[in-house]
């Protein structure tokens, strides 16, 4: 019998412990880990220096050192996002639906918990407590396998968490399982454990999510990577317009839901191109676009032609592809065409050309006059947030709790026979 598999049979089993423990149990136990966070903060940061050296001596980006650093405020941020979560409602056990048949028959349907969840990972330790966080707050076991990147930071996170568990709620420390084991022989065994996985979660790259999609034997949410557009319409505000894409692009440009893409009405173009330029080139952005960028910005550093492949790619980084358009249809199909179904904005004025694009654009979050860095659990409310789905089927956009809960149906009767 392999490691992981014991380890898989440890989570099974805790989460049938998880499906009943109480509201107030699980609450108390969640706020108690996120205090047991902040006391172990230097911990937690000597965990995390050794992978930030080993980051740095093999030429990690900066954006993906940005993704991996923990510091004092960061891991404050973790543990209030913990917090958060305890405070959420309790989906556990709750009344969906009553039916009452002719024959007498009571049916009630009821969320439950989905069972045990594995979550693969990369780069940001902090998913590490979030993931446990939501997982244990809806009822659910984890089995976290985070990158090699962030292995120490990872396993100081994780046996903070379950030492509190054993301390303060006995029984439930393996309702939080991490995967020490890093290589991609490993996750490939891990999301083939039908008997004792129920779910799989891919959180990464778009080279991780491709794998697991296609190699699991488990059910997998998907959630994708984020070639995210903004759309500045003829009828733009561009004092509006400025501002958002500037805070799409730059606010954080390693994540999942920073604008990669630009588009921009030919009637606006003038103006705009300019203006967006000079925003975008306080902050070192490389502009990749078509004839008409390259001209209407001639002699500018930093301007370059785009190609076909410029439009679908996620960046991640300082570039930004840019495509002019002659109409609202126009910039939809082209949208349409290179999105990754996960968050893309209009800039308008006209609530016509605004209805359009919201209804016919297909993605999991579509926004009018608003930066797309909105798309994360903690802005929408939930507490924090698995990932970001970008399917159709189960769960779509931010995953809070109730995205990782099931149902199941109680049927009452007196006797019935069919």
């Amino acid at each position: 019998m392999s490691d992981l598999t014991l380890l898989g049979k440890a989570a099974k089993k805790a989460s049938y412990t998880m499906a009943l423990l109480k509201d107030e149990e699980k609450r108390d136990a969640l706020i108690k880990a996120a205090a047991d966070i902040i006391k172990g903060a230097d911990r937690i940061i000597s965990a995390n220096e050794k992978d930030m050296k080993a980051a740095k001596e093999k030429g990690t980006s900066p954006a993906m050192l940005d993704r991996l650093v923990l510091n004092e405020k960061k891991i404050g941020e973790m543990a209030e996002g913990m917090k958060e979560v305890a405070e959420l409602p309790d989906p556990n056990g709750q009344l969906l639906e009553t039916i009452e048949r002719p024959n007498g028959l009571i049916i009630e349907k009821l969320r439950v918990p989905v069972g045990v969840i594995a979550i693969i990972y990369e780069s940001r330790p902090n998913v590490t407590a979030d993931a446990f966080a939501l997982t244990f707050r809806s009822g659910n076991a984890c089995i976290l396998r985070g990158g090699s990147d962030a292995i120490n930071s990872n396993s100081a996170i994780t046996d903070i968490i379950r030492e509190s568990l054993g301390r303060n709620l006995p029984g439930t420390e393996d309702s939080v399982i991490l995967v020490r084991d890093t290589s991609h022989e490993g996750v490939t065994e891990l999301i083939r454990m039908r008997q004792y996985l129920d779910l799989v979660i891919p959180r990464g790259g778009a080279g991780l999510i491709r794998n697991v999609v296609n190699n699991s034997t488990v059910p997998v949410i998907e959630t994708g990577t984020g070639n995210c557009h903004i759309y500045v319409d003829k009828d733009a505000d561009l004092e509006k317009a400025v501002p958002i894409i500037v805070n799409g692009k730059t606010q954080r440009m390693g994540v999942c839901n920073a604008v990669e893409s630009l588009v921009v009405h030919k009637d606006i173009a003038a103006k705009a191109l300019p203006l967006i330029y000079t925003a975008l080139h306080e902050h070192a952005v490389e502009l990749r676009g078509d004839e008409l960028v390259l001209s209407s910005l001639s002699g500018k550093d930093g301007v370059n032609t785009a190609s076909e492949e410029d439009y679908g790619t996620e960046y991640l980084g300082p570039v930004i592809s840019v495509k002019t358009v002659s109409t609202l249809d126009e910039a939809i199909e082209h949208i349409n065409r290179f999105t990754t179904h996960h968050s893309e904005c209009i800039v308008t004025e006209n609530k016509a050309s605004a209805g359009s694009f919201l209804k016919r654009i297909d993605a999991a979050c579509v926004y009018h006059n608003a930066s797309t860095r909105f798309t994360d659990g903690f802005e929408f409310g939930f507490g924090a947030e698995i990932g970001i789905s970008t399917q159709k089927i189960h769960a779509r956009g931010p995953m809070g709790l109730t995205e990782l809960m099931s149902y199941k149906y109680e049927i009452r009767g007196t006797g019935q026979i069919r």
